[in-house]
C-alpha cells in the first residue's frame, strides 16, 4: 500500500489495458462492427478522464455507458487514487454483450481491490443490459440508473440508427432526434447528470458540424456548456488496433454550466502532448446560429478561416445554385450501364473521371463510361446538356485537398449526362450552370479557404450536399469574375489563391 495509491493507479491501469487488448480479440469484427464496440486505448482513457473537475472529498458517482473492458472506469479511477485519496468513488458501468462484461467485471473488481489497498473507498457495478432501452424505460429501469450522477464517462457506439428503429422512435419521445448511437449515448448522458455534473466523451468529430446533427446539437448544447474539447491531428491513432480512421473529438461539458470560455486543446495523436489555447465561448458556438455548429479553432489559422467564411455574403440558395447527390446508384441500374460507345448511351461521370479540375470522359477508370436508357424511370437518372459542377463526396487519403471540384463541360458532348451516386452535383434547378458561374464556383471550391475550412470544420473526408448547401460563398458577380477570367483546368494551387484574392478581393489561408 502507498499513502499517494500511485502505484495501485499504475497498477490498475496497466491490467485494464491487457484486458482491453484481450477482450478485443475475443470478439469477431462482425460482432463488433455489430455492435459499434471500438474500445478505449490506455493513454486515451487517462486523457479523457484528465478532463473532468474532481472535488477534493466527498463522493463522486461516476456513470459508464457502453463501458467495454472497462478501460475509462479504470482510467478515472486511477485519478482518483493519485489525486483524490479522500474521494470516494462509486462506478455504475454499463454493457451490452455478455462476453464483454465478463472482461468488465474483472476491471472493476480490480478497482475495489486497488482502492482498498490504498486505504480509500470504492464501490462498483455491473448493469448488464442495452443503455438506451433501460433509460428510456423500454426495458424495466435498473434502480442504479435512478440517481442522478456527478459525472458521466464515455466511449459510445458508433453505429447509425434507422429512422423507424425503436431506439429512435423512444429517444424522440424523450425530445432528443439522434441519427445513431453515439448522438443517442450523448443525448441520455446529458439527461443523466445533476445541475453542475459533467459529461465527458470520445466520439467522432462529425456530430459539431452539418445539418445531419442540427436537432442534436440543440438538445445537447441546451442542456450543458461545452467547458474543454481536444482534437487530434492524425485520423488513423486513436483507435489504430481497431481499423477506425475517424477524427475524433474529446470534449467535456458541465450541466447548466457557464458559457464564458472553452478550452481547446491540439495534439497529434493520444500519446503526444497537447497545445492549449482558451478562447471565448461565443466563438465556439455562436449566438444566433440556428444550426448551433460547434466551431472548434485548434489556432489561430483556424479563427482566421472560421472569420472569413463567416463574412462572406452568399449561400447557393442566393446564387441560384442547388447542389444535390448523383441521381446513379450503379448497383441498381447494372441493365443500364454500358460502354462509351455503345449506341444510344450517354455519359456515365465517376469520381474517377474528375483530373485537374475537369471531368474527362472517357477514361479507363475499370468503370462504365456510359448509361442507356432502358424505360421511362430510367430517364429521370439523366440531367440535361449543360455546365455542371461536380464534386467528389469522398476524397482519397493520399489527395492533398478535402474538397475535389470539376466542370463538366457540354462543349466537346452535347447530350444528357449521367453522374454516379459518389459525387456531388451542382445544378440550376436541375439545368446546366452558365459558363462562368461554373467555373467560378469550381475555382472557389477548390481554394484553400474552403480547403481549410473543411478541414477545421468536418470532422470525416465526405462533402455531403447538405455541406455544401451551408456553405458560404462570394457575391454572384464576383465569382461570375472569376469564371470569365479562368479556363476549366485548374492551374497550380498557389495561382487558384491568387486569382481569388485579386479577382474577388479576398485574402485566403495558406494549408
Amino acid at each position: 500500500m502507498t499513502a499517494d495509491g500511485t502505484s495501485e493507479a499504475a497498477w490498475l491501469t496497466h491490467r485494464a489495458e491487457a484486458r482491453r487488448v484481450r477482450a478485443l480479440q475475443s470478439l469477431g469484427s462482425d460482432r463488433q462492427s455489430l455492435l459499434g464496440q471500438f474500445f478505449t486505448p490506455e493513454r486515451a482513457a487517462a486523457l479523457i478522464a484528465g478532463l473532468p473537475r474532481l472535488p477534493g472529498t466527498g463522493r463522486l458517482r461516476v456513470l459508464d455507458p457502453g463501458a467495454g473492458s472497462g478501460s475509462l472506469s479504470a482510467a478515472i479511477a486511477a485519478r482518483v487514487l493519485r489525486e483524490r485519496t479522500r474521494l470516494e468513488l462509486e462506478i455504475v458501468a454499463v454493457e451490452l454483450d455478455d462476453t464483454v462484461a465478463a472482461f468488465l467485471r474483472e476491471t472493476l473488481s480490480d478497482i475495489e481491490q486497488a482502492f482498498k489497498a490504498a486505504g480509500s473507498s470504492a464501490q462498483t457495478r455491473v448493469v448488464a443490459g442495452d443503455y438506451i432501452e433501460l433509460v428510456t424505460s423500454l426495458l424495466v429501469v435498473d434502480a442504479a440508473l435512478d440517481e442522478p450522477f456527478d459525472l458521466v464517462l464515455m466511449n459510445p457506439p458508433y453505429r447509425k440508427l434507422a429512422a423507424s428503429s425503436a431506439h429512435r422512435r423512444a429517444l424522440a419521445l424523450n425530445g432528443a432526434e439522434c441519427p445513431n448511437l453515439y448522438a443517442a449515448f450523448l443525448a441520455l448522458g446529458a439527461q443523466a447528470i445533476v445541475p453542475g455534473g459533467q459529461l465527458v466523451a470520445i466520439t467522432p468529430r462529425s456530430f459539431a458540424n452539418g445539418p445531419y446533427f442540427g436537432q442534436f446539437r440543440s438538445y445537447l448544447l441546451d442542456r450543458i456548456a461545452l467547458d474543454r474539447l481536444h482534437v487530434f491531428e492524425s485520423r488513423s491513432t486513436v483507435f489504430s488496433d481497431t481499423g477506425v480512421l475517424q477524427e475524433n473529438v474529446i470534449f467535456s461539458g458541465t450541466r447548466d454550466g457557464p458559457r464564458s470560455h472553452v478550452t481547446l486543446t491540439v495534439s497529434r495523436g493520444h500519446e503526444d502532448s497537447p497545445v492549449e489555447r482558451v478562447v471565448d465561448y461565443d466563438d465556439v458556438v455562436r449566438p444566433g446560429d440556428t444550426d448551433r455548429f460547434i466551431r472548434i479553432l485548434s489556432d489561430a489559422d483556424d479563427t482566421s478561416v472560421a472569420e472569413t467564411m463567416a463574412a462572406l455574403p452568399a449561400t447557393l440558395a442566393d446564387l441560384g445554385v442547388q447542389a444535390s447527390t448523383g441521381r446513379v446508384v450503379d448497383f441498381r441500374s447494372r441493365k443500364c450501364l454500358s460502354t462509351a460507345d455503345e449506341v444510344g448511351s450517354v455519359p456515365l461521370i465517376y469520381p474517377g473521371n474528375i483530373r485537374g479540375g475537369i471531368v474527362q470522359w472517357p477514361r479507363e477508370i475499370r468503370k462504365a463510361q456510359g448509361f442507356v436508357v432502358r424505360c421511362e424511370a430510367d430517364s429521370r437518372l439523366l440531367l440535361p446538356p449543360g455546365y455542371y459542377v461536380v464534386i467528389k463526396r469522398f476524397s482519397a487519403k493520399e489527395e492533398r485537398r478535402r474538397v475535389v471540384a470539376a466542370v463538366w463541360s457540354p462543349l466537346e458532348i452535347d447530350q444528357p449526362v449521367a453522374f454516379e451516386n459518389h459525387l456531388n452535383v451542382m445544378h440550376a434547378g436541375g439545368e446546366g450552370l452558365d459558363h462562368d458561374l461554373a467555373v467560378g464556383l469550381s475555382y472557389w471550391l477548390n481554394s484553400s479557404v474552403v480547403d481549410a475550412f473543411f478541414r477545421t470544420f468536418s470532422g470525416h473526408t465526405q462533402v455531403n450536399a447538405t455541406d455544401l448547401r451551408s456553405l458560404r460563398f462570394p457575391k454572384l458577380d464576383g465569382i461570375r469574375a472569376l469564371g470569365q477570367q479562368c479556363g476549366t483546368h485548374l492551374p497550380a494551387q498557389e495561382n487558384i489563391d491568387k486569382l481569388i484574392s485579386e479577382v474577388i478581393g479576398l485574402g485566403v489561408v495558406a494549408v
